[in-house]
């Protein structure tokens, strides 16, 4: 009986520390996301990207990557905003576990299995600007589906700093059919090779 009323404590009271480091985290991209319309340029971008490639005129495809490329150029001038803005938090509130799923105070406990969210911005930042301008796609579908895997990989790292990695990834595929290893896969080498020092991933 003294050993489930311990288990049910220390349970408790780990419950409470990831919702209180959660939700501070949460709270604290929060609050440099909604000086953006980020998230809001995604969406254009990404149902427009559908519409041009399963436009068969070609001219009607050329006028909706035409009006795409605004949309697409204010999205890199806001999240490049967005990163410096985001460099300027203190390092202690910017640790990222490493580790697949929640464990309570692990960016402090363990700080050699962390990676720092301004530097996961920063490079995400430049990544997303990169696939824009191009990148050495070979055609404009080649390049939407270049940026699109960046901004998924973005997204997945915010929601792995506000969760966890297994979240991050269990959302992305419930949202759009596509799994951690498919997207980093689809991104530019630079980006990959970049990503893959920052957290680890071998």
């Amino acid at each position: 009986m003294e050993l489930f009323l311990l288990a049910t404590l220390v349970a408790f009271a780990a419950w409470q520390i990831r919702a209180r480091d959660q939700g501070r985290r949460i709270a604290l991209l929060g609050r440099h996301l909604g000086k953006y319309h980020i998230e809001k340029h995604m969406e254009t971008l990404t149902q427009g990207y559908l519409r041009a490639l399963g436009e068969e005129d070609p001219e009607r495809r050329e006028q909706i990557w035409n009006l795409l490329g605004s949309t697409e150029q204010e999205l890199c001038s806001q999240f490049s905003r967005l990163a410096a803005d985001f460099s300027r938090a203190e390092e202690q509130e910017t640790r990222v576990s490493k580790l697949p799923v929640y464990v309570p105070l692990a960016a402090k406990v363990l700080p050699q299995a962390t990676f720092d969210m301004r530097q996961a911005l920063a490079l995400h930042a430049r990544a997303i600007s990169r696939a824009v301008e191009g990148g050495g796609a070979p055609s404009q579908r080649a390049r939407a589906f270049a940026v699109s895997a960046e901004l998924f990989l973005m997204q997945h790292t915010c929601h792995w700093f506000c969760r966890s990695r297994t979240v991050a990834s269990a959302r992305m595929l419930a949202r759009h059919k596509t799994s951690y290893e498919q997207i980093i896969a689809s991104v530019l080498p630079n980006t990959r090779a970049a990503y893959s020092a920052l957290v680890g991933r071998r």
